[in-house]
C-alpha cells in the first residue's frame, strides 16, 4: 500500500501561505531540453496529454528556438498540432519559448497563445546564452512583446541567474530588479525568477522579493525556478510562498539539469513540490499518484530511474 492511501501526507497548514499554488509545468520543454536523448515527438506529445490527465493546467510543450541550438526540441512544428487540443477541450494552457521575432511568428502560425521569453540578469549569462549583452537581449525582446500583447497573447519571461553566475559569483539584486523591470515595462506579464546554477537560499529569496515589490513589481506576476544542486530547492519555494508567490515552476520527475552548474540535480521535481503542498493543505488540483506514473513511464522511456525522491518513494523503485 503507497503512502498516499495511508492518509499520508498527513495534512498541517502553516499559517500566512497561500491556499492555492499554480504549478507551472516545465517537463516537457526544459526538463527533455537538457535531457541527451531526443525523445521521439508522439511520445512528448504523449507526455504532454498525460501531464495535463495528472491535473496539471500549465504545461510548457516545446521550444520554437532554432533546432541548432536545443535540437532535441527540433520537432516543434510537429509537436505542438499533436497537443493544441488540449487548450481547447480542457483548458490547459501550454506556452511555448521564443527567443525571438522569428520563433514568435513560429509558434504564433501554430496558434500559441502563451510565449516565453528567456533573460539573462547577468552579462556574462547572457553573452554565452543569446550572444549579446543585457541591453542587446533587452532591446531584442521589446517587438516580441510588443507584437505578441497586440495578439492579446500571454508573455512570461524567464530571468536566469537571479542568485548566482557561474563566472561571476554572485549577482547583486538590484541588478535583478533592474532587468525585471525593464520586462515589465515592456508589458510581460510575468516573471519566472531563475536560479539557475542552484545557489539560491531562503533570506536571499525573501529580500529578492521584497526588493521587487518596492520598485513596482507585484509579487502576483512572480513566479519562481528553484533548481536543486544543493538541496534547497524546497525550502527556497517555501519562503517565496511565505512572500505570497503563487506560481512555482517544476518538472515532472525532476528531468533536466543546468549544464552550467556542476553536479546538478537539475529542476525541482513536480512531485517533491506537490508531496510538500499537499502536507502544507495548499491546493494544486494535481492528481499525485497519476503524476507519479506518469513520471515512471517517461523514465522508462528515457532508459534511467526518475532523480525525484517522491517517485522513488511512492514507485518503490531505486
Amino acid at each position: 500500500m503507497s503512502t498516499p492511501e495511508l492518509g499520508l501526507p498527513m495534512v498541517v497548514p502553516a499559517p500566512d501561505l497561500p491556499a492555492r499554488v499554480r504549478i507551472y509545468e516545465v517537463g516537457a520543454r526544459d526538463g527533455l531540453q537538457n535531457e541527451k536523448a531526443t525523445v521521439p515527438t508522439e511520445v512528448k506529445a504523449e507526455f504532454v496529454r498525460r501531464l495535463a490527465d495528472s491535473g496539471l493546467t500549465t504545461i510548457e510543450a516545446t521550444s520554437f528556438v532554432h533546432p541548432k541550438w536545443v535540437p532535441q526540441l527540433a520537432d516543434a512544428e510537429q509537436l505542438f498540432p499533436l497537443v493544441s487540443d488540449l487548450g481547447r477541450s480542457s483548458g490547459v494552457h501550454l506556452p511555448v519559448l521564443v527567443p525571438n521575432e522569428r520563433g514568435l511568428d513560429r509558434a504564433l502560425a501554430l496558434g500559441a497563445r502563451h510565449v516565453a521569453l528567456f533573460a539573462s540578469a547577468t552579462e556574462s549569462f547572457a553573452k554565452a546564452n543569446l550572444n549579446r549583452t543585457v541591453d542587446e537581449s533587452l532591446a531584442m525582446f521589446e517587438p516580441v512583446v510588443s507584437r505578441a500583447k497586440a495578439g492579446k497573447v500571454h508573455v512570461r519571461s524567464y530571468i536566469s541567474m537571479c542568485f548566482g553566475d557561474p563566472w561571476e559569483g554572485p549577482v547583486p539584486i538590484h541588478q535583478v530588479v533592474r532587468v525585471c523591470k525593464a520586462l515589465m515595462d515592456m508589458g510581460c506579464d510575468e516573471l519566472s525568477l531563475g536560479d539557475t546554477i542552484g545557489v539560491a537560499t531562503p533570506g536571499h529569496v525573501q529580500t529578492l522579493l521584497a526588493e521587487l515589490n518596492e520598485e513596482g513589481v507585484p509579487t502576483s506576476a512572480l513566479g519562481v525556478h528553484f533548481h536543486d544542486t544543493y538541496g534547497q530547492a524546497l525550502t527556497n519555494t517555501l519562503a517565496a510562498l511565505q512572500h505570497g508567490v503563487t506560481t512555482v515552476d517544476a518538472s515532472a520527475g525532476g528531468l533536466g539539469g543546468c549544464p552550467y552548474a556542476k553536479s546538478a540535480t537539475g529542476n525541482l521535481a513536480t512531485e517533491d513540490l506537490v508531496w510538500m503542498l499537499q502536507g502544507l493543505g495548499i491546493d494544486t488540483g494535481v492528481d499525485l499518484a497519476r503524476l507519479t506514473a506518469t513520471s515512471v513511464w517517461m523514465a522508462e522511456r528515457l532508459g534511467r530511474p526518475s532523480p525525484s525522491r517522491t517517485v522513488k518513494a511512492l514507485s518503490h523503485k531505486e
